[in-house]
């Protein structure tokens, strides 16, 4: 990479890494962990089972699986030990410059981000699959506030987090081609239902679930 292109990654870095906050720490550190959104997970599955078919629920879950799979395996098994970029909580030329939370370092190398390609790769295949504002909207704000997090608690660069998130898009579409493919060849005999005006309401529960939780966690970082 460049040396332009580094200097201008790290300039990035330290402009949106951190701050004075206490709270804003807390906030961060509950945004980054996987259990803060569970509840979100339950009702997006709860949503489904209400309004599709059994099968077509479980291919869901196998494609979602499966971009989980791939991106967390690239990013985590091939591109940090390939690349060796040292996260800039190990940068020994940004010691003391990073604001880290509790002193949370994470592993050695941080290129490409595995929270960025999961969650952008689980938006691009959700997005494609419900084709509605409200959904397509709520897990947008949900991944990028989840890859941001990595940027604030000075886990990533601003790179790791851009290529990541390109990754994730690039698998998540794919994934959905196959989703569709395969749905044409094993679930061609499911009925397709109309959709209900309880049906329109219910998706309302995500993007619901999605500010709760955000409040949840707002709360729960006062503490």
């Amino acid at each position: 990479m460049p040396a332009s292109l580094l200097h201008t990654d790290q300039q990035l870095l330290l402009a949106l890494n951190g701050s004075d906050s206490t709270w804003l720490d807390n906030v961060m550190l509950s945004i980054t962990s996987t259990t803060t959104w569970i509840p979100l997970i339950l009702v997006l599955l709860y949503v489904l089972f209400k309004n599709r078919h059994w099968r077509e629920v479980l291919l869901f879950i196998a494609c979602l699986a499966l971009i989980i799979l791939i991106t967390d395996r690239f990013s985590s098994g091939f591109c940090k030990p390939f690349f060796h970029r040292l996260r800039p909580s190990h940068e020994p030329a940004l010691e003391g410059l990073v604001d880290l939370v509790n002193d949370r370092r994470g592993g050695l190398y941080g290129f490409i981000s595995s929270h960025a390609a999961n969650t952008f790769g689980a938006w691009a295949f959700i997005a494609l699959y419900f084709r509605r504002h409200s959904v397509t909207w709520t897990v947008f704000f949900w991944a990028a506030l989840c890859s941001y997090s990595r940027i604030y608690l000075g886990l990533h660069y601003p790179g790791d987090i851009l290529c990541g998130a390109l990754f994730g898009l690039c698998i998540g579409v794919l994934v959905y081609l196959l989703f569709s493919f395969l749905h044409r060849r094993l679930l061609r005999c499911i009925p397709v239902s109309s959709v209900t005006s309880s049906e329109h309401v219910q998706y309302l529960l995500i993007p619901a679930t999605f500010a709760f939780s955000l409040l949840f966690v707002a709360l729960y970082a006062l503490l």
